[in-house]
This record gives C-alpha cells, sequence and structure tokens, in this order.
C-alpha cells in the first residue's frame, strides 16, 4: 500500500506558520482581543514543522526553514523592538528594555517549541546553533550593540545618582545587568568590556573627587568612618545588583582612592593621626584604622611602625622619668651611708610601670590590630629597645630580679593577694622575654633568691616554684636548674637537721647551745667568701658533733662553714634590762670575747677571731657605731682604725626587748657583674668549640655569626670578646688559623 499524501510546499507551509508567528507576536505586544494559543493550534504549527522537515528530498526544508527562523526575529526586532528603544532614554529606556527583553525570551520559548523537531535532529546533525541560541544572538547583533552604550550610560546615572544618596530601582539595575550577562553566553566578555570597566572608571573618579574634598576639611577618624561608609555601601552594591565577580575590582578602586593615595597624609594628620590617636588611647579608631589599611598592599607596615616609635617613647620616658627621681633621691641621700637594698621605690615602680605598659599596649594588639603578627613584632621590637637600656645606673634584668624579690620576701613592699602575686609574676617573665641579658638577670635573681632562702625571707615556697615553672618554660631547663637545685637543697636541710636532732637524742647528748645547721650544695648556690673564723669555745661543741653525724653517712663529702652566712639569738645583760640581740654569728662571735675580757683592742679582737681587716672593719662598725651601740669605742668616732679600743657597753639599753644588729651591707652588684662575664666567656668558648667541633673549618665571620646566634638566647656576646676568646683558644690549641688564609680557622682534635 502505498501513501499518494501530497508534500507540502514551502511556500505555503510558511504562509500557515506565518499566521502563526505574528499571532504570536499581537500577544507579545498586548493587542487588544486577541486570545492564547489552544493546544490543536500548538499541534498543527509543530506538526507543519515535523512534515516540512521529515518530507523526502527535495521536499526537505529543514535547511530554508533554520533561516526562515533567524528571519522572524530580524523582522520583528527591526520593525517593533528598535522603533520603540530608539525613542527613550535613561531610566524609562533601562525599563522599555527590560520589557523588551521579556518579550524576546518569550518569543524564543515559543518558536523554539513550534521549530522542536528542527533543533532535535537538523541543528544536531548540522552542528549549527541551537534555536535558543538563535534568537539570542539575534537580539545581541540587532538590539544589544546598538543599544549597549545608552543603557550602560543610564546604568551608571543611577548608580552615581545612588552614591550621592538618592534611592533608584535597584531591582531594574539588576535586571539589565542580567541582560548584559546573558549575551555573553556564558562568558563574563560582553559583562566585563561593556559595562565593568566603565563602571570601575566612573567609580575611580567619583571617589578620587570626594576624597580630595573629605582630606582637606576632615579629621583622620571622621575620614576613616567616611571611608568605612563607603566601602561598605559599594559591598551592598555589589550583592543588590552588580555580578560578585565585580566585588573585589570594585573595592580595590575605592581602596586606592581613599586610602592608599592618600595614607601618608592621613597616618600624619596633626592633631587626629595615627600618633594622636594612640596617645588619647582612641581603640575604636586605631581598630578601624586597622580594618581599613589592611585591605591595601602592606598598608599596616607605616600604622606598626607609628605603633613602635610610640611605645618606645612612652617607654623611653619611663626610663628617663626614673632615672631623674632616683638621681634626684641620690643627691638628697648623700651622706648618709649605704642603703640597705640597692633597688628604690622608684626602680620598683618603673617595673610596676613597664608591665602596667605592656598590659596596655598588648591588649591594643590583641583587640584593635586583631592579633596580627605585624603588631607583636613591632612591640616587641619597642620594648627591647627601651627595656635593654640602664635605668639609674641599673640595668633593666637587675631590677626585674629586686622587683621579683620584693614581690616574694616576707614584709616586700608589694602587699598583692596570691592570685595577683602569680598574675604579676607570669607579667614580669612575659617581659624578660624583651630583655638580651638573660643570664645577669638569672645572677641577680638566685643572689636574693638565696638571701630569702637562708635567711627564711621567702614569703610562699608555692610562689618561688611557680617562678621557677615559668622561668623553664620561657628560658629553658639549662636556666633554672640551679635555682631549682636551691630550694630542694632547703627541703632537704630541713629533713637532715631533723635527722641530727633524732640523732643527739639517740647518743643521749645534750649540746650547750642550740646549733641548726643548712647543708648546701656547692654547684647551686652562689660562691660565698668561706672565713676560717676562730668559733668561741661554746659554739665549737655543736659545729664538731654535727661533722661527726654528718661524716657518719657521707664519708666522701667535706663540709665547708660559710660562718658569714649564720644567723645567732643571744642574750645581753645590760645594766638596765637584758635585751635578746639577734646577729649574724661572725658578730656573736667577736661579742662573745667580751665575756672574758673587759677591753680589746682592734687588733685583738682581729687576731682572737682570724678575721681579715675588711670583715673585722664592718663588724665592730655595725656593734660600736652603727644604731645598737652594744660595744663602747674609744675614742668615740663614726670611724673604725686599727689603734681603736673596745668594751662592753653595760649602760646600752633599747625599748624593745628583742633587737635585730645589722651588718654593713655589701655592694654585691659589682661582684654579680663580675661573675656574669667570667661565665659568659665560658658560655663563648664553649659555643665557638662546639661550633668548629660539628664544622671543622669555618671562615671567622661565619663562626662568629653561629656563635651569636647561638647564645643570643641568654645575652648579646660582644664580638670583640669572641673575637678575644677565639684568640685565646688558638693558643690553647683548640683551633688553629689556616697558614694561607688567616680568616679561616681549623679545628683542632
Amino acid at each position: 500500500m502505498t501513501s499518494d499524501k501530497k508534500p507540502i510546499e514551502l511556500g505555503e507551509g510558511w504562509s500557515f506558520m506565518q499566521n502563526g508567528i505574528n499571532k504570536l507576536i499581537r500577544l507579545l505586544e498586548g493587542e487588544p482581543g486577541e486570545e492564547q494559543f489552544n493546544a490543536e493550534q500548538y499541534m498543527n504549527l509543530y506538526t507543519t514543522i515535523y512534515n516540512m522537515c521529515t518530507q523526502k528530498p527535495p521536499h526537505d526544508y529543514s535547511e530554508q526553514l533554520y533561516g526562515k527562523y533567524k528571519e522572524a526575529f530580524n523582522h520583528y526586532i527591526t520593525e517593533k523592538v528598535m522603533p520603540s528603544l530608539r525613542e527613550h532614554r535613561d531610566e524609562v529606556l533601562l525599563k522599555e528594555l527590560y520589557k523588551r527583553w521579556g518579550n524576546h525570551k518569550l518569543m524564543v520559548r515559543w518558536l523554539s517549541r513550534f521549530f522542536n523537531y528542527l533543533d532535535r535532529y537538523y541543528v544536531l546533525r548540522h552542528s549549527l546553533h541551537p534555536l535558543k541560541d538563535v534568537g539570542l544572538i539575534c537580539f545581541r547583533d540587532l538590539v544589544y550593540t546598538e543599544i549597549k552604550k545608552k543603557t550602560k550610560d543610564a546604568i551608571l546615572r543611577l548608580i552615581e545618582k545612588e552614591r550621592e544618596g538618592e534611592l533608584i530601582d535597584r531591582a531594574l539595575v539588576k535586571n539589565i545587568l542580567g541582560i548584559f550577562i546573558e549575551v555573553g553566553m556564558g562568558g563574563m566578555d560582553t559583562y566585563e568590556r561593556d559595562f565593568e570597566d566603565h563602571l570601575l572608571t566612573e567609580t575611580g573618579g567619583f571617589y578620587k573627587r570626594k576624597a580630595a574634598e573629605w582630606i582637606d576639611q576632615d579629621s583622620c577618624p571622621d575620614y576613616m568612618l567616611k571611608a568605612e561608609e563607603c566601602l561598605k555601601l559599594e559591598e551592598e552594591r555589589v550583592e543588590n545588583y552588580l555580578h560578585n565577580t565585580t566585588k573585589s575590582k570594585l573595592l580595590k578602586e575605592v581602596e586606592t582612592e581613599v586610602l592608599q593615595n592618600y595614607q601618608t597624609v592621613l597616618l600624619q594628620k596633626e592633631h587626629s593621626g595615627c600618633a594622636a590617636l594612640l596617645k588619647d588611647d582612641k581603640t575604636d579608631d586605631l581598630a578601624r584604622m586597622y580594618r581599613l589599611f589592611q585591605r591595601i598592599p602592606r598598608g599596616l607596615d607605616p600604622v606598626a611602625d607609628i605603633f613602635k616609635e610610640h611605645v618606645e617613647g612612652e617607654g623611653t620616658k619611663l626610663v628617663k622619668e626614673v632615672t631623674e627621681a632616683v638621681e634626684s633621691k641620690k643627691e638628697k641621700d648623700a651622706g648618709k651611708g649605704p642603703s640597705k637594698d640597692s633597688s628604690t621605690p622608684y626602680e620598683q615602680q618603673f617595673v610596676r610601670s613597664v608591665i602596667e605598659l605592656h598590659d596596655k599596649y598588648l591588649q591594643y594588639v590583641n583587640t584593635c590590630f586583631c592579633n596580627s603578627s605585624l603588631f607583636h613584632k613591632a612591640l616587641k621590637e619597642a620594648f627591647e629597645a627601651f627595656c635593654n637600656k640602664n635605668v639609674a645606673g641599673s640595668s633593666s634584668a637587675e631590677l626585674m630580679a629586686s622587683f621579683c624579690d620584693n614581690l616574694l620576701k616576707k614584709g616586700g613592699s608589694e602587699k598583692l593577694s596570691d592570685e595577683a602575686i602569680e598574675e604579676t609574676l607570669d607579667k614580669v617573665v612575659k617581659l624578660l622575654a624583651y630583655i638580651s641579658d638573660k643570664d645577669m638577670f638569672a645572677e641577680f635573681y638566685r643572689k636574693k633568691l638565696a638571701r630569702r632562702l637562708l635567711h627564711d625571707k621567702s614569703s610562699s615556697e608555692d610562689h618561688e616554684r611557680s617562678i621557677l615553672s615559668r622561668l623553664k618554660q620561657q628560658c629553658g631547663a639549662q636556666f633554672t636548674s640551679k635555682m631549682e637545685g636551691m630550694v630542694t637543697d632547703l627541703q632537704l636541710a630541713r629533713e637532715k637537721q631533723q635527722q641530727f636532732e633524732e640523732w643527739l637524742q639517740a647518743q643521749a647528748k645534750q649540746l650547750s647551745i642550740e646549733i641548726n645547721v643548712t647543708v648546701l650544695t656547692t654547684g647551686f648556690w652562689p660562691t660565698y667568701k668561706s672565713a676560717e673564723l676562730a668559733l668561741p669555745k661554746e659554739m665549737v661543741e655543736g659545729v664538731e658533733m654535727f661533722k661527726q653525724f654528718y661524716e657518719r653517712e657521707n664519708k666522701h663529702r667535706k663540709l665547708s662553714w660559710i660562718y658569714s652566712l649564720g644567723m645567732c639569738i643571744m642574750k645581753g645583760n645590760f645594766d638596765q634590762k637584758p635585751i635578746e640581740l639577734s646577729l649574724s654569728t661572725l658578730q656573736a662571735a667577736c661579742l662573745m670575747l667580751f665575756n672574758d675580757t673587759e677591753e680589746l683592742s682592734y687588733q685583738e679582737v682581729q687576731e682572737r677571731l682570724n678575721l681579715q681587716d675588711d670583715d673585722v672593719g664592718r663588724l665592730l662598725h655595725s656593734l660600736s657605731c652603727a644604731k645598737y651601740k652594744i660595744l663602747a669605742k674609744d675614742p668615740a668616732t663614726k670611724n673604725i682604725t686599727k689603734n681603736d679600743k673596745f668594751r662592753f657597753n653595760n649602760k646600752f639599753t633599747d625599748r624593745m626587748r628583742r633587737i635585730k644588729v645589722p651588718l654593713p651591707p655589701v655592694d654585691e652588684k659589682k661582684r654579680v657583674i663580675e661573675d656574669v662575664d667570667k661565665d659568659r666567656k665560658y658560655a663563648i668558648d664553649a659555643a665557638i668549640v662546639r661550633t668548629m667541633k660539628s664544622r671543622k673549618v669555618l671562615q671567622h665571620q661565619q663562626l662568629v655569626m653561629e656563635v651569636v646566634q647561638q647564645l643570643s638566647r641568654m645575652f648579646k656576646p660582644d664580638f670583640k670578646l669572641i673575637k678575644k676568646r677565639i684568640e685565646d683558644l688558638i693558643s690553647r690549641e683548640y683551633l688553629e688559623r689556616d697558614k694561607e688564609n688567616p680568616q679561616l680557622f681549623k679545628y683542632l682534635a
């Protein structure tokens, strides 16, 4: 059976299709009385295209229909769309364009349905543009190309109005920019080229004018408020109607014009710039400054430099104030003799002020500057600069050791709760990070710790251990090993004393004088002068007994008696009333000479005690020329000479029943500095040998740099001293110079 169905000719078929297209156009144009397509009309139009595409050649009109599909759009655009767009401008143009764009997309949707068969087979087979794209290309080539400039100008005018504070139809702008993006057919080139580039230029120009006005009339905080506000509004603009790829470029334009171009002028404004904000503690403005200038490349560097300069200035001012106060006090106190403690209340206050300063600016770094490493570095450098200056003739290391001593000893001037002491100690240890001579701090601290422990002046063993654990964490185990040994020694010494007392009971021995011995490990404690004191017979018994007890358990250990550190309580039988005297062992031994003899000369005292001139002079001065004149001196002058004679002063009295007779203080500072210098020589020697042992051959400069690097955790070595130590090691045959190159050293195994 054959089909004799007559094929549809092109003219006939297209005429039918044209009627359908015209009906669609009338619907789009909103002509009155035009009804929507019903299902039958839709099917007839679809079937017509289907039939015209599936007829056998030469009646397969697929190619011609593809062309006519495009012509239908071109005709509609030329006849209807463009005339209506050409007669409008500005916002009205944008509204008309959006309406026409909507109609165009509707037309594409309907026609691509009618011509669907064409899309499914012919387009695929010949790798042509899909029908939807053809409709879009027609709009791009005929509408967009002509209207894009007027449209872009209209949008930019609306954006400028909004920047000046007027309300605009944001939805309309967003919709029109959507056309710029869709016309790009999947790429952003058309949006960027035809709109974004112009927007960025306009934005730069707008903010250039604004910034020029603001910088002249506003203070730094006011300018920053405006800058922050305009950046916030531009971000909102992107969220509301611009494409999100525009955000970074748009903000960069604003940042360049408003912040980067005026950064120096803004930061250095005389009464409101960065330095003024720091001086007036304007934390909110400083936080805003950080937020703004972190947006621009290396924008925070100048802010950090000003911050560092300010903090250093504040610290240097503290140093100057304390130095002046101490000098002034020294002038007033001239002639009063040495004080018991080398640190004055001013120097104590200096450390307290430095802690407060650090707290304040660390808070700035953590809050205003968002914990930025750049500002931590600036804070560190500022503190290092003034913390390593001499304060009234003392180093910060010494002052910090004295401050800790004052906190930790009984009766110190700092009356704080346990929590406050712990907190303050923690802050002092943090400050220690800025001190280059940490070894100097360690030595001063060790001396003062020894005094606290031996004289029972420490207010709390827990605090002592707490600061040592903090120091260990900050500076390493080697830093605190001796100090930890000292604290442990005291504990062991108490146990040893208890064992001694139990041993005495077991031996059924009763001493005429109570004796309490503290055994110390030589390596942990500072070195003390061991005087061969000729003890009074009353004291000898106890010392001999303890020796006997100790040697019984520790045969290979030798006891060295440091009498200068001993304490003694004895009763003075004066005419008016007996008084209990708290003395050093040396003072007690001296006074006990007068139990048997009425009068002794300087020479006789020295011979009987077997002491050196310095010690005898200090002893006799403390007992006859100071506050408590227990010995009467002849002649009654204020200085001790070798011709003086002494006798017990029966007439002495005091309102107190118990008095402490102090020895004149010895200036330990010089001794500490000498000890530290000696230790530094050993440390430098060890570092040089260590380095050369691993490297075998090394240039002078490189060796010096490696030694400095190794030792910088504890102190800043002097280059001249390193050079001297190298020479010394060469003379001791640890190293040798290369014969041809004197700057090259070799390690000698």
